[in-house]
């Protein structure tokens, strides 16, 4: 196959702030791909969006010579088997390695993300907010732990082995929103002092050219929370129910 053409067949429907369209677009970077990307109203779907993924209607798709691919963690397994040997593997060879790839990027998303989502809740009760804070750091503290056990394999300071691989990829999207949540929450999420290797891993992960590409500037993903939070805030009490 031709990669190069192939390459240029390649299309990405995204938001820009959405940390899964990130790890698509640092995926691709990092894989040298050339790529359009198409930026998505989300209000207003466009009926390609609709008809490339009819099921969610979400970002990111992949069109690959026009044909879709779904779901973020999909695609890039999917720029792997259609781009052998184009760029650094993001999953190892080994059936065992690959298997762990995929169990550590899975959580990432069953964990930490839908508990750092909890905390931004608007319906949440304090309680409930604070329990989401409660299982966030702890998902962090078994990435940290996850990060040691990598360390002592010499694996260079990535879950990937001896580089970036899919759980780099995977938690890399995520960083940005993390970051520009703490003006708003007053929460460090990878705070050095409880968690050192993820918070040098963070930097690492900040310093790659691939996510420099990619990521959004965080002062605007600060604005965009300021003023859904805002938003929330002024929105009219919904009416009590009849008694």
């Amino acid at each position: 196959m031709d990669h190069a053409a192939g390459a240029r067949e390649l299309k990405v429907l995204g938001a820009w702030a959405s940390p899964f369209v990130l790890r698509v677009r640092v995926a691709l970077h990092l894989k040298g791909l050339d790529y359009e990307y198409v930026e998505e109203d989300l209000v207003n779907k466009s009926e390609l969006l609709l008809a490339s993924n009819p099921v969610h209607e979400k970002v990111p798709v992949l069109l690959h010579a026009g044909r879709p691919v779904c779901e973020s963690l999909l695609i890039l397994e999917y720029l792997d088997d259609a781009f052998p040997g184009t760029g650094p593997p993001l999953l190892p060879a080994d059936p065992l390695g690959r298997a762990a790839a995929r169990f550590w990027a899975a959580y990432v998303d069953g964990e930490l993300l839908s508990s750092w989502l909890a905390i931004h809740a608007a319906a949440a009760t304090e309680e409930e907010k604070a329990a989401a804070v409660a299982r966030t750091l702890a998902a962090v503290d078994t990435l940290e732990g996850a990060l040691a056990d990598k360390d002592a394999e010499r694996c260079e300071g990535w879950f990937g082995g001896g580089g970036v691989g899919l759980v780099d990829v995977a938690l890399g999207g995520f960083v940005p929103a993390i970051q520009a949540s703490e003006p708003t929450t007053g929460l460090r999420v990878v705070d050095p002092a409880r968690a050192p290797r993820l918070a040098a891993w963070v930097d690492r992960f900040c310093a790659l050219d691939a996510a420099k590409a990619a990521m959004p500037p965080v002062e605007r993903l600060v604005e965009m929370g300021k003023k859904r939070l805002a938003e929330a805030h002024a929105a009219p009490a919904p009416p009590e129910a009849d008694k």
